[in-house]
């Protein structure tokens, strides 16, 4: 099956690139734009970079340490995608392996001398998903031999000892490469590596051994801490090992940490990482909106992770965590054509960004840029947006659990669907059967639809005509389900509330107190101020209900609010709570993913009230 996690057991099963086809729609439109504009751009900067020139020989190296991993994300890519350049791009790889299976553009003449930042078994596991996604699109071919080659040398080298990578992502890799070959001394190796970690086994660095999850051993954690990324992927592929091996206990120690890290360490927009200095998750409660990091790559792991769980567990808050990070993150970090990324995503953004349109050095936020030194971001968007229709839906012995609302057709067990809707702009959801069967159909509501509605329509035939109406049904958050069996034509329409709501934070959160954010459907909204007019420092929003208007195919919200300068003249504290001089305007929000488009702006998304 064409997909990039495939676990042996679990409530769900996942359906592949195989059983899913994304149609026009908000994801089937970015899915194209990501094969037909960014992969071609990813590939098009790896070579002006110097990055791909590594793995020709060319002197001198460039790029970062970890550079070559960036050139794995492409392929995998560039795999799922089907892409016609990988054959070409995979060759100029496989040149730069050597003998023993090992290859690292960078370490080559001083290989395993710097387990903490040389990233040598990172780039292994991109290499290695690169290489499952090839073997379960295509078959075995010269990036396969690579990718196991490699995975070969990483058991030879690693199965006995203390050492594992400072980056996580080895691990998921090695059990999906398990789950492909069906060779046991990958599931093996992956084990190993999560259970020394936290013994430990890396060295102390100033940002402490949290940075990288070596201060305790996985199963004692009580929450995601230390590098956002390094936590999430990690958190992945220990999943993956408790699946494959049946410890139950170590699958509910990484539940009981997301339940933490979701109540207490998560933005809004499903964002991760509150920090600059370290990339790194901040405290409970630490979620300044002006100063969150919020890595593009760590919502991408973190989608990895809540897709794990839910096929784990079945259970729908990961359904509604992922898809809250799909639509307010991964769509956030890639601009409109494709060509310019976010890395960080705040909340706020107080200045506007100056043009950039070479290598930004300085990628903390609020300037969307064609390329960085630390490029982990694009590749990243282009092979999650190429897998992205295996985390629609799944399946079990009894029917179809679809997870995410976007035009599509899936097939299974003899049953063919065709899910049809402008879902986040609109709230109808119809799945029209196309080919008869049996089987369950289950469809999410997301847990802000509090008054969803669902009805089943059958085809109306003389001897089975049509009542004079179908029958609506309230549909409550969680999966709603309708039995077979079932004929062409037969449809089942869900009803999605999507009036916009005013969100609040929880009152330990300190920098967002006084304030509040709009929401509508499954979509963040922020303040946009191109130029900054109006100036949002100014800012104060009232609780109205905000005005929705049609704009570009999309919704923008408007809402009441007043613009002036504080209380107290030329200081900033006086006995007064109050603004003084504000004048009232009617300001305009748009979806947070669509901010940055129009030049550069300011931004907010928690509104001072």
């Amino acid at each position: 099956m064409a997909n990039p996690v495939l676990p042996s057991s679990g409530v769900l099963s996942p359906l592949g690139l195989d059983a899913v086809r994304l149609s026009p729609g908000f994801w089937g439109d970015r899915a194209a734009l990501n094969r037909e504009v960014t992969i071609a751009h990813c590939q098009e900067w790896e070579e002006r970079e110097g990055w791909i020139g590594n793995f020709r020989g060319e002197r001198p190296r460039r790029g970062r340490e970890f550079s070559d991993s960036e050139i794995y994300k492409l392929l995998e890519a560039m795999a799922w995608a089907d892409h016609p350049d990988l054959p070409a791009l995979a060759e100029t790889v496989a040149q730069a392996q050597e003998g023993d299976g090992y290859i690292n553009t960078r370490w080559s003449g001083s290989r395993y001398t710097d387990f903490e930042w040389g990233h040598e078994l990172y780039c292994y596991g991109h290499l290695i998903q690169a290489g499952v996604a090839r073997l379960r699109m295509h078959g075995e071919d010269r990036l396969t031999q690579v990718a196991i080659r490699a995975a070969d040398h990483v058991c030879r080298r690693f199965m006995d000892g203390t050492q594992t990578c400072g980056h996580p992502v080895i691990e998921m890799a090695l059990v999906e490469l398990y789950r492909a070959t069906g060779t046991l001394r990958y599931l093996e190796m992956a084990r190993r590596f999560v259970e020394r970690r936290g013994l430990p086994a890396l060295a102390d660095i100033p940002f402490g051994r949290a940075y990288y999850q070596d201060d305790m051993p996985v199963r004692q954690a009580q929450v995601f801490r230390g590098h956002a990324v390094r936590a999430l992927y990690l958190a992945s592929g220990v999943v993956d090992v408790a699946v494959e091996t049946g410890d139950e206990k170590l699958l509910k120690a990484v539940e009981s940490q997301w339940e933490r890290t979701i109540a207490r360490r998560t933005h809004l927009t499903g964002g991760m990482g509150s920090r600059h200095t370290d990339e790194s998750f901040g405290e409970d409660y630490e979620l300044p909106p002006d100063r969150a990091y919020n890595e593009t790559c760590a919502s991408i792991a973190s989608i990895m992770l809540a897709h794990r769980l839910l096929l784990a567990t079945g259970d729908v808050r990961y359904a509604d965590v992922a898809e809250r990070t799909l639509y307010n993150m991964l769509a956030t970090g890639v601009a409109l054509d494709g060509r310019s990324f976010f890395y960080a995503n705040p909340l706020h953004v107080r200045v506007p960004a100056v043009p950039l349109d070479g290598v930004n050095h300085a990628p903390e936020g609020g300037l969307r840029s064609p390329w960085f030194d630390v490029s982990c971001c694009p590749n990243n968007i282009a092979r999650t947006l190429a897998s992205l229709p295996a985390y629609v839906a799944s399946a079990t012995a009894d029917g179809i659990q679809i997870h995410h609302h976007t035009p599509s057709e899936i097939r299974h067990g003899g049953l063919a669907l065709r899910v049809e809707t402008g879902y986040p702009w609109t709230g109808s959801v119809t799945v029209r059967v196309v080919e008869g069967g049996e089987g369950r159909i289950g469809l999410r509501v997301p847990a802000w639809a509090t008054d969803a509605t669902l009805a089943h329509v059958p085809v109306s035939s003389p001897e089975a005509p049509l009542p004079e109406g179908p029958v609506i049904r309230p549909a409550s958050p969680g999966y709603a389900y309708v039995d077979g069996p079932w004929r062409a034509g037969d449809e089942i329409r869900l009803e999605l509330p999507m009036a916009p709501r005013w969100t609040f934070p929880d009152r330990r959160i300190d920098a967002l107190r006084g304030s509040a954010a709009v929401e509508r459907g499954p979509l963040v909204y922020c303040a946009e101020s191109v130029a900054d007019e109006p100036p949002l420092g100014d800012l104060t929003a009232r609780m109205s209900p905000p005005v929705e208007h049609d704009v570009d195919e999309a919704v923008e919200l408007e809402v009441e609010a007043s613009l002036g300068t504080p209380d107290g003249g030329g200081w900033p504290y006086t006995p007064s709570n109050g603004r003084a001089g504000g004048a009232d305007v009617r300001l305009r929000l748009v979806p947070y993913h669509r901010w940055g488009n129009r030049g550069p702006a300011t931004m907010r998304v928690w509104l001072p009230l």
